[in-house]
């Protein structure tokens, strides 16, 4: 019988942990050219051989954890819960992803080395000796292509194999002389812990049990060392582990030819520069939703609304009641309730996947982490930091791994702001609003769609800065340093992969919960409070919808139909569209953008789209955004923030575009430009909150 392994995957981000872990298991966890796309432990069994368990760990630069995720890494490679560790390491960044190597073979646990994009350092004339830097480390090195799955049966042979370094990585004298008396002074002898009790870690001194004698006789030995390397401890280990490294590269590393400006070099010239990085990034984003809304999307959409669930799914649903004779009431509610409500929402599934087509190449190829660094210019000139934008990328898949992507940021005030405005981004779930919206009230403006992408990244801008200038999310910039991959053919089954897993998640939640929420809307519009049959306008939905009307109606809402569509958002922000088939007896297509031109001008109906890609997420976000907040109070604030900035933008936009509409100032045209003014104090006022702690911050 084969005994149980426990192989851990470890690596700096975007280093293709994540890859190879999909590869090992055959799993299908996201991927992207960024940090933070990993921030829990994932666990798989090697597909070839059962007995084998890989587990994929946050990505790490070094065993010295800033934020959530690194210590979730670093707890785990201290613990005894695994049997060898697979370092993922860049090839082409190889001096700084083998800072972590170094870390790693002094915790003393079996390692074996995975050298990852090797193909890429033959375009650039660079060859490293596997042999010589597999000596110099005392562990296996293997070479792997995540890319092109070449090299991984040959990594888990070597991962079977692996036994414990016996090389002692040796630097300076000085040091080692120094490390020896912390050993001494202590009786610890395992190396990693001696040189984390030299860098003054805490958690190492808590766990390592020192005496008070003993952590005194150590912070004595540290501060002579401080004197004779005249540096501070964490940076004396720090240039110690770069000083080693930079002579063992050379030896292993070398150049055929002088290195020329690759490609990625050229493009990012381009792509990235001060004057048309931005403008090309509007661009690209305008071109993408041009692309999945209005031309190839539409095509397969009009075909699922108006044929497949306009025509033949109705029809056949009618005979088969007609032929098992059920009751009309049972007939209403699945041709009513569940076709239509349903079939509303699954025919802008043609339009989602080529969205998610669209941004799988962008995200494959590399350029959607330039993206990161291109907003960070615009952001930083605001107080904001654009490590914040990764999780705004990834949340325009889902809300929710953007939500948790949030833990990339160390710093606890930055953090919160990036959970509350993360979920203004649109999300896959709100695709069909925009889609309805667009081609319902403007098919020949292909500016629309696109819009609701430029609208959330600028409500994000615009409620940072006002975050950060509150006593409680006030502080400096975090420093955002990125990494750029380089750029690559994207890899088609990679590609697909991503629009398929997207769709398919739409399609589980349109088989569950809009569903569920299409057969209790159906009740609750057939029904009045006494439970007869009534019409539609005389329903139990009726008189809720009506009663909360008056809220919306500054809006340019005029049907309860709306304010009851959007309070089902809540749920799953596509029901709104299953929501509106439903309550407007409209088959989905044509019919449903006809009841929409009947019952919305294009300034009320833009600022439906515009409050429902800006408030409260789904019920599951916000239940991320408790996890991530921690407490109940702050997920309150959130979600609050959250509704407070969809009603007040909407309300300015309807109000003051009814006075350029129609000519005429009303009383809602004057409260509209006191809010506008409002906020535009609290968003150019001075920032005067910059140290105050976070503790003073909670409690507000």
């Amino acid at each position: 019988m084969t005994d149980n392994k426990r192989f851990a995957l470890v690596g700096n981000p975007n280093s293709g942990k994540t890859s190879t872990f999909n590869i090992l298991t055959g799993s299908t966890q996201y991927v992207g050219n960024w940090p933070g796309v990993t921030v829990e432990r994932k666990s798989g069994k090697y597909t070839k051989d059962k007995s084998i368990a890989i587990q994929d760990l946050p990505g790490i630069y070094s065993l010295s954890p800033f934020t959530p995720e690194e210590k979730v890494t670093r707890d785990y490679l201290l613990s005894d819960d695994y049997d060898v560790v697979i370092n993922i390491v860049d090839a082409t960044n190889i001096e700084r992803n083998l800072y972590l190597t170094t870390q790693l073979i002094e915790i003393g646990k079996p390692v074996v080395l995975a050298l990852n994009m090797t193909d890429l350092l033959v375009r650039n004339n660079i060859f490293i000796d596997t042999e010589k830097l597999s000596y110099a480390l005392g562990v296996p090195v293997i070479n792997i292509s995540a890319l092109k799955n070449k090299g991984f049966d040959a990594l888990i042979a070597a991962s079977k194999k692996a036994i414990t370094p016996d090389v002692v990585l040796s630097y300076d004298e000085r040091f080692e002389a120094t490390i020896a008396e912390v050993s001494g002074a202590t009786t610890i002898e395992n190396r990693f812990t001696l040189i984390k009790l030299f860098e003054n870690d805490a958690e190492m001194i808590e766990l390592a049990k020192l005496t008070p004698a003993q952590a005194a006789e150590v912070s004595e030995i540290v501060t002579i060392a401080e004197k004779i390397f005249l540096d501070d401890r964490q940076s004396i280990v720090v240039n110690e582990r770069y000083q080693y490294l930079t002579t063992m590269v050379a030896m292993v590393e070398s150049k055929t030819q002088g290195v020329r400006l690759n490609i990625s070099d050229k493009i990012d010239s381009f792509v990235t520069s001060r004057i048309f990085g931005l403008p090309f990034f509007l661009f690209v984003m305008w071109a993408v939703y041009y692309i999945s809304i209005q031309t190839v999307g539409i095509g397969g959409t009009n075909w699922v609304n108006d044929v497949l669930f306009g025509e033949l799914v109705p029809n056949f649903a009618q005979k088969a009641l007609d032929f098992l004779h059920i009751a009309p009431i049972g007939q209403g509610l699945i041709l009513d309730g569940i076709v239509a409500g349903v079939g509303s929402v699954l025919g802008f599934i043609p339009q989602i996947f080529v969205l998610f087509i669209c941004l799988g190449i962008l995200e494959d190829s590399g350029y959607m982490s330039r993206v990161a660094f291109v907003m960070d210019r615009i952001f930083r000139r605001f107080g904001l930091s654009g490590k914040s934008f990764i999780p705004m990328l990834i949340a325009t898949g889902c809300g929710i791994p953007g939500v948790m992507a949030s833990r990339t940021i160390e710093n606890e005030r930055d953090r919160r702001i990036t959970i509350m405005v993360t979920t203004f981004m649109p999300c896959s779930a709100k695709l069909p609003v925009i889609a309805l919206v667009a081609g319902a009230l403007f098919p020949n403006n292909s500016l629309i769609a696109p819009s609701a992408y430029f609208v959330g990244i600028l409500t994000i801008i615009i409620s940072g800065i006002m975050l950060k200038k509150t006593k409680m999310l006030g502080g400096s910039v975090t420093p955002f340093i990125m990494e750029l991959p380089n750029y690559h053919l994207p890899k088609w089954s990679n590609v697909l992969k991503y629009a398929f897993d997207k769709g398919l998640s739409f399609i589980k939640r349109a088989g569950t919960i809009i569903l569920a929420t299409t057969i209790l809307l159906w009740f609750l519009q057939t029904f009045d409070f006494h439970l007869h049959i009534v019409e539609t306008d005389k329903s139990i939905l009726a008189d809720i919808g009506r009663a909360i009307m008056p809220v919306f109606e500054p809006l340019g809402w005029t049907s309860w139909q709306a304010t009851v569509s959007t309070f089902t958002g809540l749920l799953a922000k596509e029901t709104l569209v299953s929501t509106m088939g439903v309550l407007y007896h409209a088959k989905p297509g044509a019919a449903l953008e006809t009841a929409m031109q009947s019952n919305f001008t294009q300034l009320s109906a833009y600022t439906l789209l515009l409050f429902n890609l800006l408030c409260a997420p789904c019920f599951a976000a916000i239940g991320a955004i408790y996890r991530e907040m921690g407490n109940a109070k702050w997920t309150v604030i959130a979600v609050g923030f959250q509704c407070g900035v969809a009603y007040m933008f909407s309300f300015i936009v309807f109000q003051l575009g009814s006075v350029f509409a129609t000519g005429q100032v009303g009383i809602g045209a004057v409260l509209a430009v006191i809010a506008l003014a409002i906020g535009c104090y609290f968003l150019f006022r001075k920032q005067t909150y910059v140290g105050a702690s976070l503790k003073e911050s909670v409690n507000v």
